[in-house]
């Protein structure tokens, strides 16, 4: 069984900046993106972000408009979505040109997303979050069993990773909330806003959600609700055993949500995706966009994403670069 690695402590969203500002100083600058001209860009880039609240949203607003202000398109915006699966399902029709995903999702073979889908890079990690009520007496994954669950909206990486870890949990899913059993998890397919009401209201038990770290939506219910976190990081040895090294054991440090300590729980890569087919002009310089304006791509509500590094941006769990992105990363690194 591969080792499972432990994350170092997160940097504060001042050194993640400070440290984007040491590689763009340290590497040979390209000319600079807002020198390109109209008729070598794209008039118009879509970024398939997430729900609002969520990470994904945040960081594809931010990031299209540092697509349109360093001059990669003429125009860019972020358009909400369901998360993951619509985001790939987005890339795939060509209504969107970039989208941000869970690196098993873009790499779900049965989606039939590979020989369309490339990366531009790993933008940061993703961390499961299993909200409970504090109230709830639910004090592990195992006191799930018969008790109302929400799994994510269809379209979203959350349904499809929460499956894996009922299963991994050794909890089979009843197709009803509102009968479940005494083996069985009763799931619903509620989203993250739709799920902290559901929990608010007692109509579910447990939320499963897979973003950043804090989820801006999950620290506002906990202003209104005392809740808690599971910890799901027990579960690893078997998702590797079934999903290979997709996963990793990552901590939600003390102080990411007022009242909760810190917690171990389940990563996930989380790729920017594009399709095979786009020009390279524009992966090149949305690579560099990465590289060198980092600080730019890191929303407010964050503790502070720790890669968008020279190291983690082409450590894509897998899934194919972009070959002019790989050429890039060639050429500012080595």
């Amino acid at each position: 069984m591969p080792s499972v690695s432990i994350p170092a402590p997160h940097p504060s969203r001042r050194s993640v900046v400070a440290w984007a500002t040491a590689v763009g100083l340290a590497t040979v600058l390209p000319p600079a993106l807002s020198a390109c001209t109209g008729g070598d860009r794209p008039e118009r880039l879509i970024v398939a972000g997430g729900e609002p609240g969520g990470f994904y949203l945040e960081f594809s607003t931010l990031l299209a408009a540092a697509l349109e202000r360093h001059g990669v398109a003429n125009h860019a915006r972020a358009v909400a979505t369901g998360g993951s699966l619509d985001n790939i399902a987005e890339l795939r029709a060509g209504r969107a040109a970039f989208a941000v995903a869970l690196a098993d999702a873009a790499g779900d073979k049965s989606s039939g997303n590979a020989p369309e889908i490339a990366a531009i890079g790993k933008v940061y990690e993703n961390y499961v979050h299993c909200v409970v009520r504090k109230d709830s007496g639910i004090r592990d994954v195992s006191g799930l069993a018969g008790r109302r669950v929400a799994v994510g909206q269809p379209g979203s990486g959350t349904s499809l990773t929460t499956p894996r870890l009922l299963e991994a949990a050794g909890l089979g899913a009843s197709a009803t909330a509102a009968a479940p059993t005494a083996g069985t998890a009763a799931v619903e397919n509620l989203g993250l806003n739709d799920g902290i009401a559901a929990l608010k209201a007692g109509a579910v038990d447990a939320l499963f959600w897979s973003g950043g770290v804090p989820t801006a939506a999950i620290a506002a219910a906990q202003l209104d609700v005392a809740l808690g976190l599971l910890d799901l990081s027990g579960l690893l040895p078997e998702l590797r055993r079934r999903y290979g090294g997709i996963y990793d054991r990552v901590l939600i440090p003390e102080g990411s949500y007022p009242g909760i300590p810190a917690v171990w729980t389940v990563g996930a890569p989380n790729l920017l995706l594009c399709r095979r087919d786009l020009d390279n002009a524009t992966v090149e310089r949305t690579v560099q966009l990465l590289v060198h304006n980092a600080g730019e791509l890191i929303p407010q509500s964050s503790l502070g994403v720790q890669f968008l590094s020279a190291e983690s941006l082409i450590n894509t769990a897998g899934v194919p670069l972009h070959p002019a992105a790989a050429d890039a990363y060639r050429t500012l690194h080595g």
